[in-house]
């Protein structure tokens, strides 16, 4: 876990919290992919209790509690974006518990309480991906779900140049970078998806699922596209990976 990059990344989001707020919440999974409502990878929502790892501004704790949710709890590193969170989540009928901790700590969670642990863009996040999936395994039930989405691991590694892909950085470099559509010294990890699913199986989580497809449908190319999520570079390699996972009954 590096301190320096979290306290840093801290100082970002705070910064820019209103810019993301309410930005891709579930039923989306990232820009132009596939939804949860095409997909159906979260299942039956009633009666569950649900943790958000990075749960930003808390919308999709919101659409949650929607979809008949128990307990909605949350984590994110960002002071602004608890506030929001709390903000949003203020009239729920349903208990809510959030925390302003890094999700490589852990802020005091129950064990083996979760029936749902999910993370909607932002994992990647993490200085420790060991450490914050084990964390979610030690934290959800047995049989419970562990979703999750990303930015595709080839996604920055390529740009399109005069109708082609270029490939501008190696597929096998991986580690912290600044990411350059932010115009904030935002640090992120560059990952390869093996690394992704060896920190899950070795956690010891079953990989049921994995997502790399793109939607490019006029109201997503309308609402997402932008200077780095283009229609252009969508349709030839995916934005978002998507992982479910499941932890096995003991």
């Amino acid at each position: 876990m590096d301190k320096r990059v979290l306290e840093a990344n801290r100082v970002v989001w705070n910064r820019v919290a209103d810019r993301f707020y309410g930005r891709n919440p579930l039923p989306e999974y990232g820009p132009l992919a596939p939804d949860e409502e095409e997909l159906g990878l979260l299942g039956e929502i009633e009666g569950k209790k649900v943790l958000d790892l990075g749960c930003g501004s808390g919308h999709s704790l919101k659409y949650l509690e929607e979809q008949g949710a128990a307990e909605l709890w949350g984590i994110d590193l960002s002071t602004a974006q608890i506030r929001a969170a709390q903000q949003v989540l203020s009239e729920s009928q349903v208990p809510v518990r959030l925390f302003e901790s890094a999700m490589e700590e852990d802020p005091g969670l129950p064990e083996s309480y979760f029936d749902m642990i999910y993370s909607i863009y932002a994992l990647g996040w993490t200085t420790d991906l060991d450490q914050t999936i084990a964390h979610a395994y030690r934290t959800l039930k047995p049989g419970g779900t562990f979703v999750f989405s990303w930015e595709h691991p080839m996604y920055s590694r390529m740009l399109k140049e005069e109708g082609l892909l270029k490939l501008v950085k190696s597929y096998h470099e991986e580690g912290a970078y600044e990411h350059k559509s932010w115009h904030e010294p935002a640090v992120m990890y560059q990952r390869k998806i093996s690394t992704y699913i060896n920190a899950l199986g070795g956690a010891g989580f079953r990989i049921e699922r994995m997502v790399e497809e793109a939607r490019l449908s006029g109201m997503d190319l309308e609402k997402h596209t932008n200077s780095w999520y283009t229609a252009e570079r969508a349709a030839l390699l995916p934005t978002t990976i998507i992982f479910k996972c499941r932890k096995d009954e003991e």
